[in-house]
């Protein structure tokens, strides 16, 4: 990809407008759907059934963003399904009309923050900005979206925000195609992509070294507050913890996390993550003092967003052009959405038996990923069953197939 004058801003306004959407729609759902009709009951299957589609939209799209080197056409395309998705859920009352506003709004925006990564990585190589930059501000545009979506709910309602994460989705639709484009696939095998990578020992690797430790923050997320105001602490107090931990992201993936990653390589940045996990939970099992909870509260810089920074490096250093997409549809539908999704339903009963000791259990996952990072900075993901050099010719024919169409394309008819 050629250096793109003006590309940081443009990948500035797309993660704003795609985070925001976030904030805007995921914190309220629960409330927006109960407020809609549904049972406690049924807010948990609608919930349940569009994670289940978010593991097979999210790769799906990813692949054919590939298959047909087109990443900015199928983010916009999606950006633009869940804007639409999003305004199903006022189309009325009822578990069946809200079940499949649930799955389409899910499967449409199962694919956007991995597609964005898709196409920021080489971006952010080619125009030199810190993919960090682009990323620290999709964040903060998340807790700006939250921070709105609760004032919007006060001011006018929660069926408000619909509308308002549809505006934000639209705008990042259109704000997607002024992006450059990624080298992409196009003529493979819309399954070879993911054969590929699952048949990859590294690429796998890296996925269980994700889900050990992005999934270990299921107790705390399912639970900390809970245990926290059984201790005493003030609603306030809970407040100031979890916003901590959100502006340590951001600080991490702004300012702290590059020069970090650059010290002391991917490897060792997933390394140092697994190890902060495997701190921070352990200290969480054993106390509620306040001055232990801000220390602990601020290592979520390091467990997520220098873990996630570690990740796409890897993923960009190591994965053809041609799989970028499908690699991190993948990375995010295995290593994020699943692994979080199973630690979550495993959380109730670890807590519900163990208590604060749960958290014992997160520590000892977080522990269990340090051994797989070993090499994960320098081992190309290449498949032990394809032929040396067959993994670089992945691109080779891509692009000699895309040439080719794009020759069909240009001959006079």
């Amino acid at each position: 990809m050629q250096a793109v004058p003006g590309a940081l801003p443009r990948f500035l306004l797309v993660y704003a407008v795609l985070y925001a959407g976030y904030g805007l729609t995921t914190p309220f759902l629960p409330a927006l759907l109960a407020e809609r009709g549904l049972t406690p009951t049924e807010v948990g299957l609608v919930l349940a059934a569009g994670t289940g589609i978010r593991l097979v939209a999210g790769p799906l799209a990813g692949r054919i963003a590939d298959r047909l080197a087109a990443g900015r056409g199928v983010l916009a395309a999606c950006a633009a399904l869940s804007g639409a998705s999003a305004l199903l859920y006022l189309a009325g009352h009822g578990l069946a009309g809200l079940l499949l506003a649930g799955l389409a709004h899910a499967a449409a925006t199962a694919p956007l923050a991995p597609l964005a990564d898709a196409l920021a990585l080489p971006a952010s190589r080619a125009s030199r900005f810190a993919y960090g930059t682009v990323r620290g501000a999709g964040s903060a545009a998340f807790i700006a979206g939250t921070l709105a979506a609760g004032q919007v709910t006060a001011l006018i309602g929660l069926a408000a925000l619909p509308v308002a994460g549809a505006a934000a989705f639209a705008g990042l639709s259109c704000a997607t195609l002024r992006l450059p484009a990624a080298a992409t696939a196009a003529g493979v095998p819309v399954t070879a992509g993911a054969g590929l990578l699952l048949r990859s020992p590294s690429f796998l690797r890296l996925v269980a070294v994700a889900a050990l430790v992005i999934g270990s923050h299921a107790v705390h997320d399912a639970f900390a507050v809970i245990r926290w105001r059984a201790a005493g602490l003030s609603p306030a107090t809970a407040s100031l913890l979890w916003a901590e931990a959100v502006a340590a992201e951001v600080l991490v993936f702004l300012v702290v996390g590059p020069p970090l990653l650059a010290r002391l390589g991917p490897a060792g940045a997933l390394a140092l993550a697994a190890c902060a996990g495997a701190l921070r939970w352990s200290v969480a099992a054993l106390t509620v003092a306040v001055p232990a909870l801000v220390g602990i509260q601020a290592l979520h810089g390091l467990t997520f967003a220098l873990l996630h920074l570690a990740a796409m490096q890897i993923l960009g250093r190591t994965v053809p052009p041609a799989l970028a997409a499908t690699a991190q549809t993948l990375y995010g539908t295995l290593g994020l959405g699943l692994a979080t999704t199973l630690a979550t339903l495993a959380a109730g009963p670890l807590y519900g038996g163990l208590g604060a000791g749960a958290f014992w259990v997160m520590a000892g996952a977080c522990a269990a990923a340090v051994p797989l990072v070993r090499g994960l900075a320098t081992e190309d993901l290449q498949p032990k069953d394809l032929p040396a050099g067959n993994w670089s010719m992945v691109n080779l024919a891509v692009e000699d197939s895309a040439d080719r169409s794009a020759g069909e394309r240009e001959a006079p008819r």
